[in-house]
């Protein structure tokens, strides 16, 4: 049986606005339409649970209406919550304003989602075949950082670890990001971060550099939006998916969707390339919708994979 998605990240709630174009310093604009929604690591739970996957979510939150919504989304996909939420703080927010071009800017305030004890971690007890999957932000410096990767440092040999470094890559401390490294099966990051952590703009060349900084045997794969998406495992040539041709409207959560599509294929037993075109095609339905949470159920990637010509190597 597959095993569980562990998500320790922080879920937050996204307030969204779709305006023409970014105003200037100094000015303002109208949005055409604005949601409030579970956003942050939410879209990966959800991407995940859609695919099929039993998903826990094991970060934190907290006790104020942003976290009642948090909640609220998390139940709506099937989702159960592993901790008590904080009493004494919400769960952040971030605003994400969505161009004429479907290019996202998000302005984020954090709140109880940061505060995950390693205490709390050590009730979680991941086994063999679980996946436990963070992300970058939850790697800042501070103490909440000390405690995830302590706990990172005694998961079982079985478990395997997802890591998105995501956009604050260059932020993390060297040392940090090596030692987590060290320990990651599955590392899915967007070719920009790939570009911060190596020095190479190409996917291509970026990807076999990474595979030799994260555990033996673990896969790297470097999102390239409408490009696909490059795969590289250990002691071969990468290996670049297409994607699939959409017109898009909003890329909020397409890498999220990725992420938790491929790692539901993964644990469902297929191999990276073939879990990688199917995370292509989870991603192109998702932007064509408006929206962080946007990825598609297992049956509408199914559909598009087959319009494509199922099993095959490209659209």
């Amino acid at each position: 049986m597959p095993g569980r998605f562990l998500h320790v990240g922080p879920v937050i709630i996204d307030v969204v606005m779709a305006v023409d174009a970014l105003p200037r310093a100094g000015e303002g604009v109208f949005a055409s339409s604005a949601h409030t929604l579970a956003g942050g690591g939410f879209n990966v739970i959800a991407a995940a649970a859609r695919a099929g996957m039993e998903v826990v979510y094991a970060g934190a939150h907290g006790s104020g209406p942003h976290g009642d919504l948090a909640r609220a989304a998390l139940r709506s996909e099937g989702v159960p919550v592993a901790h008590a939420p904080d009493p004494d703080a919400d769960t952040g927010f971030c605003v994400a304003l969505v161009d004429g071009d479907a290019e996202r800017t998000f302005v984020t305030r954090l709140g109880a989602e940061m505060d995950l004890s390693l205490d709390e971690l050590r009730t979680l007890r991941p086994g063999p075949g679980d996946f436990v999957y963070t992300v970058g932000y939850s790697l800042l410096p501070g103490p909440r950082a000390d405690d995830l990767l302590a706990w990172i440092g005694e998961l079982p040999e079985g478990t395997r670890l997802v890591l998105d470094p995501a956009p604050v890559v260059g932020d993390l401390p060297a040392q940090v990001l090596d030692r987590v490294l060290a320990r990651v099966d599955l590392l899915s990051l967007s070719a920009g971060e790939a570009a911060t952590m190596t020095g190479r703009a190409d996917p291509e060349g970026a990807a076999p550099l990474l595979v030799h900084r994260i555990r033996p045997g673990g896969v790297v794969v470097v999102r390239d939006s409408a490009n696909g998406c490059v795969v590289a495992e250990p002691g071969g040539v990468p290996q670049r998916v297409p994607g699939f041709p959409v017109r898009a409207v909003d890329t909020n959560g397409a890498g999220d969707a990725h992420v938790g599509v491929f790692t539901a294929a993964v644990a469902d037993g297929l191999a990276p390339l073939e879990a990688a075109r199917r995370a292509n095609a989870a991603c192109a339905l998702a932007v064509t919708r408006r929206g962080p949470a946007t990825c598609p159920t297992a049956e509408e990637t199914d559909a598009l994979l087959e319009e494509y010509g199922g099993g095959t190597a490209g659209p």
